[in-house]
Formats: structure tokens, C-alpha cells, sequence
């Protein structure tokens, strides 16, 4: 969207461009807040509003004061939508449900990060009870096996070191393509052909879908970095009964095992709702009970938000402030079971790519704190990937010296 708006130059004049997600309230709320707060301080310039809450509300999104336009999540990626007369030209908001393919959108730059992301599915074919999501981003599609790796050399020609594959339901990449290729295949290709990639990372999976091809280069690959991210939402199985997820606990039980025995100290994160419609103490116990188990260490939570169109909307709730107090005892969970894992660490070498003059993230994704022989920063560029060996632990991630 920033290079479509800046190949028009100063005919568009100034543009404020708002790209909203409908994941939950707060993020709504806080795009709203952008939106006033762009229209406060910049009350000459355009504002563009787009994304899922757009594509999903967009007669709310347009009313809001200041609001020029708004973009259709398929139509924001069209160079055409970013021209002066089309920004004069009223709303443009496609019929997501329609959409039947995703186009590869060549990005070389990343301001601002050290790793680069490339979009290789968009959409859900699922319709876990919570989510709206599928609504706002459309079918299941993939991208081209070929276009990926186009877009990957490209992003090493320009200096990344490591890239990480993302999507919507990234597990359900190639169902829509000839020859129904999957995600490990894909991944094989991606590698094989483009040799001069330092490392991979993989965005959220869902956890019965990882295939063979996948677990195979997971234990094979060194390029592959041994960090999973679940999608697994709760502990309870009854919760994930009335989730409409498709995995119960033992399924979860079975892959992290599977990936501890090939790639032994490999790291972890998992999304968790916190106070999901009918989730009693007890089945709020069976889930901290579980991520106990399991000793995950990167936690991703988040407390349970209405999503107006949903089943789990019309659910029996949980009071909000319960919602908020189950979530912050998941994030010092969490924060227990990092720690824990960080210790594990202690006197290893790894491989950091550093984000910051001081820091970034080993192949675990563990954050590192790079510090020299007096104990300050280290002063390494960022994107550079460091060999250091972990020293000790601190209440944010672990604490290396440059090997």
C-alpha cells in the first residue's frame, strides 16, 4: 500500500493510511483512535481506512470524521485504488467471499525489522466459533509455489537473513492449487531453491495439520529454525469442543512431544483465550494445568472479545474483569514457564539475529540481550546474525557474549 501511494507522488497530498484488524474490541478501539487522532493533528490530509474491521463494518469506518475512503482488504492491494481520481471516487469494498486467489505483492523492504514476512496463503475455510476473521479476509487461497521463491530471493538480494512464512491458516497452504502441494512441500521447494537463505521461521500453525514433509525437515533442516507457534486457543477439551477447534489436548500432547524428540531443544509459543464463553474455573484450571504440562514458553494471550456475527457471541459469558484476571495469570504462567526455559539455555551457544544494536532473537526465538566484555551493549548492526554464548537470564529473555 505505501509503494502504490507513493509512486503518485504529491498528487495524492497528504495521506494518512489506517489498516484496521477485527481480531477484537480493543483493536477496533484503538484504530478508531488513530483515525480521530490523524484527523486532530493532520486535518488537511486524506484518510484511508482498510483492513478487516473495514472490509467487515465499512459504512462504520466511513462515518467517522475525516475518513476519505475506504478499501476492500482485496481492493487495498490494487495499484488503481491509489490514484487521485480514485481517491475522489467513494468507498471500494469487494466481496471478500469471492475472492478465489491471492497475487504475490513483491515487498523488498521491511521498515524498521531485521527478519522479512512474506504473505504465502490468505483467508480460512474454518469457522472456529469465536472468529470473524474468515469474514473479513475471505476463502482460503495460496500463492504460487514459484512466486514465493521469487519473492524470497528478492528480499535476500536486498539483505535478509531471515524470513518467516505467514498467513491466515498457513497449515492449509496448497489445498487450492494444482497438484494440492502442501506446506512442507512447499517449504522443501523454497529452501532447495533458494540456497542462500540463512534461516525460515513459520507463523502460527494449526496443530493437526503440520504434514510429514514439514516434521521431515524439521529434523533435518538446520535452516528450518526449531520454533513452532501454535494455534492452540485452550487446555480444556471441552472448551475446544465449543471453540469448534479441530484438535482436543492429546493431539497438542502428540506434536509437542513429536518435535521435542527430533528437534531437541526446540521453543515454543502458543495463542490462548483467556475466559471464553461457559470456560468455568475448573476448565480455566485444566487449561493452566495443561500449558504447565507442557511448559510452553511464549504465551500469546488474549482475553476473550465478542465478535458480533459469531456463535460463541451468543455463548453465556464470563464476566470482562474475569476475562482479564484469567488472562494475567496466563501471562505469569507464561512468564514461568520462559523462564524456565531460558535457564535451559544457560551456557549453550546460539545463533542471535540481532534486531537492535543490543539484541534480537536466537533460532528459538528466545530474546537475547547482547553484551560485551564490560557487560555493555555489544553495538551490533542489525540484521547481522552474531554467534554468542548464553551467560545468564534476565526478566526479559536471556543475556549472551558474543562467542
Amino acid at each position: 500500500m505505501r509503494g502504490h501511494a507513493a509512486r503518485q507522488g504529491a498528487a495524492l497530498g497528504e495521506l494518512v493510511i489506517v489498516n484496521t484488524c477485527a481480531v477484537t474490541t480493543e483493536a477496533e478501539r484503538q484504530a478508531r483512535q488513530a483515525i480521530r487522532r490523524a484527523h486532530r493533528d493532520r486535518p488537511g490530509a486524506h484518510i484511508v481506512v482498510t483492513g478487516c474491521a473495514a472490509q467487515i463494518d465499512p459504512a462504520r469506518w466511513a462515518a467517522l470524521p475525516g475518513v476519505s475512503r475506504v478499501l476492500g482488504n482485496e481492493d487495498k492491494l490494487r495499484p488503481d485504488a491509489w490514484t487521485p481520481a480514485a481517491l475522489g471516487a467513494g468507498d471500494r469494498v469487494s466481496d471478500i467471499m469471492a475472492a478465489t486467489e491471492t497475487a504475490a505483492h513483491l515487498v523488498t523492504e521491511f521498515s524498521g525489522r531485521s527478519r522479512a514476512f512474506v504473505q504465502v496463503q490468505q483467508g480460512c475455510d474454518h469457522r472456529c466459533t469465536f472468529c470473524i476473521i474468515p469474514f473479513g479476509r475471505g476463502p482460503s487461497r495460496s500463492v504460487p509455489i514459484g512466486a514465493v521463491v521469487e519473492q524470497v530471493r528478492a528480499l535476500v538480494r536486498s539483505g535478509y537473513r531471515e524470513v518467516v512464512l505467514t498467513g491466515v491458516d498457513v497449515t492449509s497452504y496448497g489445498s487450492d492449487l494444482p497438484g494440492r502441494p502442501a506446506l512442507g512441500q512447499m517449504v522443501r521447494r523454497l529452501l532447495a531453491l533458494v540456497p542462500e537463505l540463512e534461516r525460515l521461521r513459520l507463523s502460527s500453525l494449526d496443530p493437526v495439520e503440520i504434514d510429514e514433509d514439514l516434521w521431515r525437515l524439521l529434523a533435518e533442516e538446520p535452516r528450518l529454525m526449531p520454533h513452532l507457534h501454535l494455534s492452540l486457543q485452550a487446555g480444556a477439551d471441552l472448551v475446544l469442543k465449543r471453540m469448534k477447534r479441530r484438535h482436543l489436548t492429546d493431539d497438542v500432547r502428540r506434536v509437542v512431544d513429536r518435535a521435542r524428540a527430533l528437534r531437541p531443544g526446540i521453543g515454543f509459543g502458543a495463542d490462548v483465550i483467556a475466559g471464553f464463553p461457559t470456560e468455568t474455573e475448573a476448565l480455566f484450571a485444566d487449561t493452566l494445568d495443561f500449558l504447565r504440562e507442557l511448559a510452553l514458553p511464549y504465551l500469546h494471550v488474549f482475553p476473550y472479545s465478542e465478535r458480533p456475527g459469531t456463535p460463541a457471541a451468543r455463548m453465556p459469558a464470563i464476566p470482562v474483569g474475569e476475562r482479564r484476571e484469567r488472562a494475567a495469570r496466563l501471562r505469569a504462567l507464561g512468564a514461568e514457564n520462559a523462564a524456565s526455559f531460558h535457564r535451559g539455555l544457560v551456557g549453550q551457544i546460539v545463533r542471535v539475529l540481532a534486531e537492535t544494536a543490543g539484541g534480537g532473537h536466537s533460532e528459538q526465538f528466545a530474546p537475547v540481550r547482547l553484551v560485551g566484555e564490560e557487560g555493555a551493549g555489544d553495538g551490533r548492526t542489525p540484521g547481522e546474525v552474531v554467534e554468542a554464548r548464553v551467560t545468564g537470564i534476565d526478566d526479559k529473555g536471556v543475556v549472551a557474549k558474543a562467542a
